[in-house]
């Protein structure tokens, strides 16, 4: 008798996204039921089970990731043009997706004609953390050196990845003296993404129950006077994930958006469901070597990096709040004003400083650098949760194509993508 086949991985996922939100659907048609109140226990549980174990990896991942994939770069000769190509890339994504959030903000003007005192309630209860833009660099600059030990315990990401990019320089000058070393953290990477293996066997029944809780506990009257905004922002965010980045991705590396899709398809829908480029990593990492076939240096250096430094949803985001703060002030921002919006958006996407609230406290720095009210942050709380799963899903697609792009311009030509 012939063992049952089960569904491939990816489509496992698809089919748990689909369960998810149906079931999410139906615990909000009976929300005061047994059936309700226990599916929802158990989906948080199952959902925070899920992320809870992808952090478990996390920062083992992003520092042997990163501290290897520097070393092994030395037997390359284009090394320096793979960070040359990196952050390049970064930059440029990062500022098309900010010029994209301005643009349709200035077309579509979504904060017209609201009335802000449809949310005067909200502003009451909302004390924003002010925050200047040197005192944003102050906290960004001190929190890239920590005690290293401290940082991984704490799983601050920016710390760790400073930490790693330092080891694997160092690994770079010290050559063979540290071969050893460099023997140990590689075998311990492949520990790790063993692991990361065994915990995508769960992943289907994760986001299943993350996308169930979150379709079941989202008010819906909540969206009625931000429909205009949450319709402009989720449209130009995957604008940008599905023309920009493929278009950028077509002309670089000649790799079509329907294969692309395909192998990323994993990363994006766990990117969708937990809100989190970092939590997703190991995913990312995964689908970008395997199933993209990107070679093992590029894919190991170029997502963690991206995982903090390149957030093409969240700058576009910031740029299009701020227009949609400064409609609904009625003030009318300058052109200067609003480069000095889209400079401030892609500063503050690079990195959050290590304080509580950090995504809220960057969104208030880009509202202050023009004058705008950094009260009106509590204006887009309540929709924050639903538009952070779109951006984020971008975030996370725009760190493959990157991987993918710096391979085709820096990678030794017999591991270019064709």
């Amino acid at each position: 008798m012939s063992a049952i086949r089960l569904p491939s991985l990816n489509t496992q996922i698809v089919l748990g996204a689909s369960a998810g939100i149906g079931l999410g659907y139906a615990f909000r048609l009976t929300p005061d039921s047994n059936f309700s109140g226990n599916g929802l226990f158990v989906c948080g549980l199952i959902g925070g089970l899920f992320v809870d174990l992808l952090k478990m990896v996390l920062i083992p991942l992003i520092f042997t990731s990163i501290a290897t994939g520097i070393a092994n770069l030395r037997a390359h000769a284009s090394m320096h043009r793979v960070w040359q190509c990196t952050l390049v890339y970064f930059l440029t994504a990062t500022a098309l997706a900010t010029l994209l959030g301005l643009l349709s903000a200035n077309i579509f003007a979504p904060g017209a004609g609201i009335e802000v005192t449809l949310f005067q309630q909200s502003m009451e209860h909302f004390d924003p953390s002010h925050l200047s833009l040197e005192e944003f660099f102050t906290h960004l600059l001190r929190g890239l050196f920590m005690n290293p030990v401290a940082a991984m315990a704490q799983g601050e990401v920016l710390p760790t990845v400073m930490f790693a990019l330092l080891v694997g320089i160092g690994f770079v000058v010290s050559g063979e003296n540290s071969q050893h070393l460099l023997t140990l953290l590689t075998e311990l990477l492949h520990i790790v993404m063993l692991l990361v293996s065994w915990i995508m066997k769960l992943a289907p029944l994760g986001i299943l129950g993350l996308l169930a809780k979150l379709t079941a506990t989202q008010n819906p009257a909540l969206f009625t006077g931000l429909g205009k905004f949450i319709a402009v922002v989720v449209g130009s965010t995957l604008a940008h994930g599905i023309i920009v980045l493929p278009l950028l991705l077509y002309l670089v590396t000649g790799v079509g958006p329907r294969r692309f899709f395909r192998g990323s398809r994993e990363a994006l829908t766990t990117a969708l469901a937990t809100c989190s480029s970092s939590a997703t990593l190991p995913i990312t990492m995964r689908c970008t070597e395997i199933q993209l076939g990107v070679s093992k240096d590029i894919a190991r250096f170029v997502p963690p990096l991206g995982a903090t430094l390149n957030m093409d949803g969240t700058a576009l985001y910031e740029a299009a709040a701020a227009l949609f703060v400064a409609d609904l002030t009625g003030a009318e921002l300058s052109l200067a004003q609003q480069v000095v919006v889209c400079f401030t958006a892609i500063i503050a996407s690079i990195g959050a400083p290590g304080i509580p609230s950090a995504g809220m406290v960057t969104m208030v720095m880009v509202l202050q650098s023009v004058g705008l009210p950094a009260e009106a942050v509590a204006i887009l709380l309540p929709i924050d949760r639903l538009l952070d799963t779109v951006r984020t899903m971008v975030n996370v697609e725009g760190d493959m194509i990157g991987s993918l792009i710096v391979q085709r311009l820096a990678a030794n030509p017999d591991k270019n993508t064709s």
